[in-house]
């Protein structure tokens, strides 16, 4: 989850600024956390609601991760959400929007260090989608991203990693990054952008080298990194000292707070 974090806070400084390169400064003065630290802490917000309260029902579940993204949404709208999940939150009642971007995708992360199956991963990314990306591509990008969280968290290979991904969704993770990086453009659709974040993952020797090979895409590099971060953080367990200290200062207490008690009570490694 820290990864995903970590990833989020140094991609943002390339969003508006790509690089085609891994060659970059991880931190600079417009490295911030944005919309996708946001609402990937939401995420273990809710997931430790759960653990607190006992089992709630799938429609209970559901609409709790729709009304924690709300909330965390009225307590930082300046950190760059996108124009349609802005329209959502303030729109009246709980609507259902069918969206096949990748911001499913990009809080996902906890979901793969909280559940402890398979099923259960898929189950709970498909209902923290039900009311923001109800739509088969958003579904299947936040299924994907939890799930390869779940596998290497679980001590799978790469290979296995890849493999499981390809079986369930269908992701071709068989180019390499250096064939896609020249042409690769900004596209949030999930189906367009969870795939190399996941390759960047498999192209990685730890934490730090993954987020850089995401970033390195030139696309939507705070999000892709925040993918691409949070499975290389279960793979891996360790996140290095140069990532994590200058990253987590740029959080805010109640971020922090959050992220740290979600990490004690599963039990996730830094």
């Amino acid at each position: 989850m820290l990864g995903a974090i970590l990833g989020d806070i140094i991609g943002s400084a390339y969003e508006r600024h790509p690089v085609k390169s891994t060659d970059f400064p991880l931190f600079t003065q417009d490295s911030r956390f944005t919309d996708d630290t946001v609402l990937t802490v939401a995420t273990a917000d809710v997931l430790l609601y759960q653990d607190r309260e006992g089992a709630l029902s799938a429609g209970r579940r559901a609409k709790q991760y729709a009304q924690r993204y709300r909330e965390y949404y009225f307590r930082y709208p300046d950190a760059g959400f996108g124009a349609m999940f802005r329209e959502w939150c303030r729109s009246p009642g709980t609507p259902v929007q069918p969206s096949h971007g990748n911001g499913g995708a990009m809080r996902a992360s906890p979901i793969g260090f909280a559940l402890d199956t398979p099923e259960a991963v898929l189950r709970e990314a498909a209902l923290s989608c039900r009311y923001t990306h109800r739509n088969l591509e958003g579904v299947a990008g936040a299924q994907a991203a939890a799930l390869a969280v779940f596998l290497a968290r679980a001590g799978c290979s790469k290979e296995e990693i890849a493999g499981q991904i390809h079986r369930r969704f269908g992701y071709d993770l068989s180019h390499p990054l250096r064939q896609i990086r020249p042409g690769f453009v900004f596209d949030s659709r999930a189906g367009y952008s969870v795939p190399p974040a996941i390759r960047a993952f498999l192209e990685a020797d730890d934490v730090e080298s993954a987020i850089r090979l995401a970033v390195s895409l030139g696309g939507d590099s705070d999000t892709m990194a925040c993918i691409a971060g949070g499975i290389a953080h279960a793979y891996y367990r360790k996140i290095p000292e140069n990532l994590l200290c200058p990253g987590l200062t740029r959080l805010d207490g109640n971020l922090r707070a959050m992220a740290d008690a979600f990490c004690v009570r599963f039990s996730v490694p830094t």
